[in-house]
């Protein structure tokens, strides 16, 4: 739409712009028209309020004519003093309600006045009573605070009579409700010391002693209760009471009750076992005529071994049932005791010693079983060394030791190494070792008093056949001992010294009163036999190289002797001596038939004389050592020393052919029979006849 073209000033002033304009003259009526073109170009028709100025216009439908524009202001002036009129008649309807609120106002400022006049009075009357009832009020609550504060010191450090009978009469039951009052009474013990943090500390004193006097009190009864509890207590029973094992949990807190309990029960179980052994012993308890329905151990007393076994099998199996009794009586609720101990300890640290470990649950079991188990290994102990004293058999003796060593291992396992039936079962397989010696050096000087000649068949005499089937029994024992792996070769090696070497050297004395090679024969035959006796064992292969070492010593020496009698039989001794001090030289070679035996008659002899042996050289050779037990040795000796005859025999023939070699250089041999002629035999030859 186009812009209307709106005339800014008033009529009234357009009229005296006119006037004045032809008043001026045309040059200012320019200017004029001009500025106000300039001005009505210049305003901005963007504005709020123009835009809003038009609006207005438009809305009313006023078109821009010259009476319109007239009548503009005035439509405006009339309607702002119409609005200006309702406005004073607005304001007056305000003002009229305004003096109303501020009669009221007076009003109320006077009611408050009268009020505040009131309260002023009422305050000053009940000033002293409100005072009064707040202090009242203050001291009901510091009353009430102080009650509670009494009823909380009451129930936590205050014991009731009736709890406190259950705590310490020895007429009430040791049960659920005893225990936690114990326990409450230790907390009210341990929390005294924050009562002894106070400036005042005679309250947390004297609750610090009360608390100390019942906890006495209550220990000591469980204590006693405990005590009456293991007189009746039966530990082959699988469901042991639970509640004796709590007050032994808790007891364990005081350190010296604890022990006095199993010094108590320790000294119980000794008598019981002791008498359940000697029950099991003479089939009829000590304190009592009446037998029992088992097989006594002593019915088997005239068998020595099989006793002693009876009696440390019932000890072995009487501690496996003693520990596991024991393990759930002190030790089936983990480290409870241990920690009761160790608690106790910190109260009580004079009971501690200085570089003392903690206290060690498994190993005090140990030391618990030990001591029940005294009474068992004094009886045992005195049972044992009279059967050792009163048998003489070295065999008896040494399996008694290893059935001993045996159950020492075993025990060990149960009761730890520092356990006092240990020292017992040491004691016993030292005595059964020294009966042993003692036995075995009675029966090697009995041995030695008769010993005389060796047999005439050179078979190992009769002492060492009664001496290796004693050490068969020996070694059969120790090798069923279940020995330590470790030790097991020079655990054996004292049994050998003395139930072997001894007999051995019998054999080497009778040995060197024989002569060659009969001395060798029989000190193989000797050496044979108890290596036979000794190879089954691995514990002894030591002992069984050292042997086969002398055997090969022995066996050398009956080869250098049958080697000798090959030479001295056949008649080549004579020329094998005469050519070893000869040397490889010509001249020495041309000597050869100088030489007293290579000269013809000996020569021949000789020859003949070889002739004569080498059909039956082997036979009569094996005659010599016939008597040695193993064959296939008597065949092996031979054939090594027919082999070295062999080859001393290629040596002779060697010279031989040498020297006539030279003979037919030197011409001689023509008109001289040569030494091959008359020693014909060759090497090839005595092989075959020998082989």
């Amino acid at each position: 739409m186009s812009r209307p073209q709106i005339e800014t000033r008033h009529s009234g002033e357009q009229q005296d712009g006119f006037s004045a304009s032809s008043g001026t003259g045309g040059g200012y009526r320019s200017t004029a028209l001009s500025s106000r073109i300039s001005s009505v170009l210049s305003a901005s028709y963007a504005d709020l309020e123009i835009r809003d100025a038009l609006e207005t216009l438009d809305s009313r439908g006023i078109r821009n004519t010259q009476d319109m524009r007239r009548q503009l202001r005035l439509d405006v002036q009339r309607e702002v003093i119409q609005c200006n009129g309702d406005i004073v008649q607005d304001f007056g309807r305000v003002a009229e309600q305004l003096r109303r609120v501020g009669t009221a106002i007076q009003s109320l400022n006077q009611c408050c006045a009268e009020m505040r006049a009131q309260i002023s009075t009422a305050n000053r009357e009940t000033k002293p009573m409100l005072e009064e009832a707040n202090s009242l009020l203050n001291q009901k609550t510091d009353a009430e605070m102080k009650q509670r504060l009494l009823d909380a010191l009451k129930s936590h450090f205050i014991i009731s009579d009736d709890d406190l009978v259950t705590l310490t009469s020895t007429a009430e039951p040791v049960n659920d409700e005893f225990f936690q009052i114990l326990t409450r009474i230790k907390k009210t013990h341990h929390d005294c010391q924050l009562l002894l943090g106070t400036e005042d500390q005679r309250l947390g004193l004297e609750i610090l002693e009360h608390s100390s006097k019942q906890l006495t009190a209550a220990f000591q009864k469980l204590y006693r209760w405990i005590q009456r509890e293991f007189k009746t207590l039966d530990l082959e029973n699988p469901q042991i009471s639970s509640s004796i094992r709590r007050a032994l949990r808790v007891l364990a807190e005081r350190p010296t009750l604890f022990q006095s309990c199993l010094d108590f029960f320790a000294e119980a179980r000794e008598h019981t076992l002791s008498d359940a052994f000697y029950t099991a012993l003479t089939g009829s308890p000590s304190d009592s005529d009446a037998l029992s329905s088992a097989k006594p151990i002593e019915f088997h007393a005239h068998d020595p071994l099989r006793y002693v076994g009876d009696m440390l099998a019932w000890a072995h199996a009487t501690t496996v049932s003693e520990r596991e009794a024991l393990e759930v009586l002190f030790i089936s609720e983990g480290d409870e005791i241990a920690k009761g101990i160790q608690e106790g300890l910190e109260s009580e640290p004079w009971l501690r010693e200085e570089g003392e470990e903690v206290f060690d649950g498994r190993k005090a079991l140990q030391q618990l079983v030990s001591r029940d188990l005294t009474g068992v290994a004094r009886l045992l102990r005195q049972r044992t060394e009279q059967v050792i004293q009163s048998h003489e058999d070295a065999v008896l003796a040494y399996k008694i030791a290893n059935l001993l060593a045996f159950y020492h291992n075993t025990f060990s396992k149960l009761v730890g190494n520092e356990s006092p039936i240990l020292d017992v079962l040491t004691g016993l397989e030292e005595s059964a070792l020294r009966q042993f010696r003692a036995s075995m050096r009675d029966h090697v000087a009995a041995v030695q008093s008769e010993l005389a000649v060796a047999p005439t068949d050179l078979s190992p005499p009769e002492f060492l056949e009664e001496a290796l089937e004693m050490l068969n029994a020996l070694l059969k024992s120790y090798d069923t001992s279940m020995a330590v792996l470790e030790g097991r070769e020079s655990g054996f090696e004292p049994v050998l010294t003395e139930a072997l070497d001894p007999f051995l050297t019998g054999c080497e004395n009778l040995h060197k009163r024989l002569p060659e090679p009969d001395n060798d024969v029989f000190a193989i035959n000797c050496l044979m036999s108890a290596r036979a006796s000794l190879a089954p064992f691995s514990f002894v292969q030591e002992r069984v190289l050292e042997i086969d070492d002398t055997i090969q010593e022995h066996s050398a020496k009956l080869v250098a002797s049958q080697h000798r009698y090959l030479l001295h039989t056949s008649g080549l001794y004579p020329l094998l001596a005469s050519l070893s001090e000869l040397s490889d030289s010509t001249d020495e070679l041309k000597s050869i038939q100088n030489l007293p035996a290579f000269r013809a008659e000996a020569l021949v002899a000789a020859s003949q004389t070889l002739d004569d042996f080498l059909p039956s050289a082997l036979m009569d050779a094996v005659e010599n050592i016939k008597r040695l037990r193993r064959t296939n040795m008597v065949q092996e000796i031979t054939e090594e020393a027919a082999d070295k005859f062999a080859e001393d025999f290629e040596f002779v023939e060697s010279r031989i052919l040498a020297a006539d070699d030279l003979m037919v250089e030197n011409g001689v041999g023509e008109t001289a029979p040569s030494l091959r002629d008359m020693f014909p035999r060759t090497s090839g030859e005595i092989r075959v006849l020998l082989s």
